[in-house]
This record gives C-alpha cells, structure tokens and sequence, in this order.
C-alpha cells in the first residue's frame, strides 16, 4: 500500500471549537477518521500528524522520502503565509506536496493572500472546508498513475 502524509500546523489541533464560522465544526480526529476511511477504499495508508511547532513540520517533510510516501498532504496553517523555512524543506524534497486550507485564504485577510507553500507544492486545494482534505487524499491517489 501507498503512504501519504498529512501534516497538519499550529492551531488546527483547534478545529471544532475556534472560529467555527470559517473552519467549520469537524474536529481534527473527526477528519481524520474520514481520511482514514476514504484511504482505504483507495488501497492507501495514512500518517496523520499535527504540532503546533513548524520545526517539527520541517523534519516530517525531510522524513517523507525515507518513509516512501507517495504524498504529503500539508496544511500548515498560519506558517503557509510566513515560514521560508518550510518552502525550503519542501523544495528540498522529492516527495509531492499537496497544499490544503479549509477556508480559501484568497477570500480573506490580504496578509492570507500570499503562500509561501503554494510556490512549491503540486497543487492547491482551498475552500471547501473539511472536504478539501478528502479532494487532496484524491489527488494524491491520482499521483500512482
């Protein structure tokens, strides 16, 4: 079976109770348990990882090779608009990075407008709350092909 990542940044251990209005009411473990499900009907397996510390986040990225994973599935929350240090873990990476955010940051605050994960990643997924997980897992099932 393929592995993906799903690295998760600061603040979404959160979910469900901050900001519901724009996150949504899924808690982080209930997602997860989504993903779980749809990997397996996809012959996937999943690592699921959260710290609200991007240190930890650029080492998962740097582990992804090693692990054999066929995809990273990367929210990283606020460190998306502000972590170089990211950009250049995963551009040191030969491991896909997919992008995904619950809201769509283009529709919110200016300073959310710009990505520096979005520079690097294969792809984007942004918008479409809790389900923009489940379109990233897709994708990266697609990436077998």
């Amino acid at each position: 079976m393929s592995l993906v990542l799903v690295l998760n940044g600061p603040n979404l251990n959160l979910l469900g109770s901050r900001e519901p209005e724009i996150y949504g009411n899924d808690t982080l473990d209930t997602i997860a348990g989504r993903l779980e499900d749809q990997a397996q009907a996809l012959g996937l397996t999943l690592d699921i990882r959260q710290s609200n510390h991007e240190g930890h986040l650029v080492d998962w990225l740097q582990e992804a090779g090693s692990l054999g994973a066929l995809a990273v599935i990367l929210n990283a929350g606020a460190l998306t608009h502000t972590s170089v240090a990211i950009h250049d873990a995963i551009k040191a990476i030969s491991v896909p990075v997919i992008e995904v955010h619950l809201s769509n940051p283009h529709a919110r605050e200016a300073f959310r407008h710009h990505s520096f994960v979005s520079l690097v990643a294969r792809g984007t997924i942004a918008g479409f709350g809790a389900g923009s997980y489940t379109l990233a897992l897709d994708a990266a099932a697609a990436l077998r092909q």
